[in-house]
């Protein structure tokens, strides 16, 4: 039983991180990332009007890159409205010395020092049916811009999307590429944050998913969510966990849970689940989501989970034989 263990381990190791371009992924079925203007209100599901993505590329790759953002204006079908449109949007690509390691950077608020780095590109962007549902394309940048980052073997860049003005919901999508005008994905490329503000798909039948990366060092983890509006089930998928139930909050609330962690659950991600509840029939619902460990520390999220999409296994050990 030692040898299966050792041997899972070392196949979760061995994964490589694959092709993890746009953001939300796929394997998440998240359908959008919400930014508010700053003056919005909080129990419409997003509790700082910030959010922040890290890249990370491969320290082997050289061309130029470029950071896509679909339908980054405000107005239009995508976007929520509160009274009129009257928000905009700013979005900024950071790299350089202290863009990741500052540890302002890695918070679940935006202040301090959280746009370290140097600020290679950023627009602001307000009503213009220019954008809406369209892409627009921040670069060419030289992956060495970013900030090499030993523990990722690669280079990291820091997008910020900020509600600098209104009161409106901002939904958008983030690409990396490496062409101007059409998504095309990075080998070895992968993207995470540390707080995470989405909207969920209105039909229950579909499940979002986030899946925050377990180190060595975790023994339990502390689940945070906003304004969920009481709208079914956040469940753990692990492992050793199958569909573990967590607390869930309320409008304009957050709620908190803590998960004890199996030695088994190291080194592999966590696949968090939100599932909606099919008869309350809650429209246009925005989250908000942070996980930390014993210590309190931040653990990221990877839009590609490290690992791969963890399975249920049971339990992995040997257990005595019940008489």
């Amino acid at each position: 039983m030692k040898l299966y263990i050792l041997t899972f381990i070392l196949v979760i190791n061995a994964v490589t991180l694959l092709y993890s371009q746009p953001v939300p992924t796929v394997e998440e079925n998240i359908p959008y990332l919400v930014t508010f203007g700053k003056y919005g209100d909080i129990n419409w599901g997003d509790d700082d009007f910030c959010q922040t993505f890290f890249f990370i590329i491969p320290k082997d790759f050289t061309s130029p890159i470029y950071f896509r953002v679909f339908d980054p204006d405000i107005g239009g079908e995508l976007d929520e409205l509160k009274i009129d449109f009257n928000t905009k949007t700013k979005f900024s690509v950071y790299g350089g010395t202290s863009c990741y390691s500052h540890k302002d950077a890695r918070t679940t608020h935006a202040k301090g020092n959280f746009k370290s780095g140097n600020l290679l590109a950023s627009k602001i962007f307000g009503v213009n049916s220019k954008y809406d549902q369209k892409w627009y394309t921040f670069g060419p940048f030289n992956p060495s811009e970013g900030e090499f980052i030993k523990k990722f073997n690669g280079y990291v860049f820091k997008v910020i999307a900020e509600g600098i003005s209104g009161d409106d919901g901002n939904l958008y999508r983030y690409y990396l590429s490496t062409e101007q005008n059409s998504n095309k994905s990075i080998e070895g490329a992968n993207s995470f944050t540390y707080e995470y503000t989405f909207r969920l798909h209105d039909n229950p039948k579909n499940v979002s998913h986030i899946y925050p990366y377990i180190d060595d060092n975790v023994i339990s983890i502390k689940q945070s969510n906003f304004d969920w509006d009481d709208d079914g089930d956040i469940r753990i998928i692990s492992v050793t966990k199958n569909l573990i139930k967590s607390k869930t909050s309320s409008e304009g609330n957050w709620a908190h849970a803590i998960h004890k962690i199996d030695d088994a659950e190291r080194k592999t991600s966590l696949d968090i689940q939100f599932r909606k509840d099919p008869f309350k029939n809650i429209k246009n619902n925005n989250v908000v989501l942070y996980i930390t460990n014993q210590y309190g520390e931040l653990l990221p999220f990877y839009t590609t989970p490290i690992g791969g999409i963890p399975k249920y296994k049971g339990s992995i050990g040997v257990r005595p034989k019940n008489d």
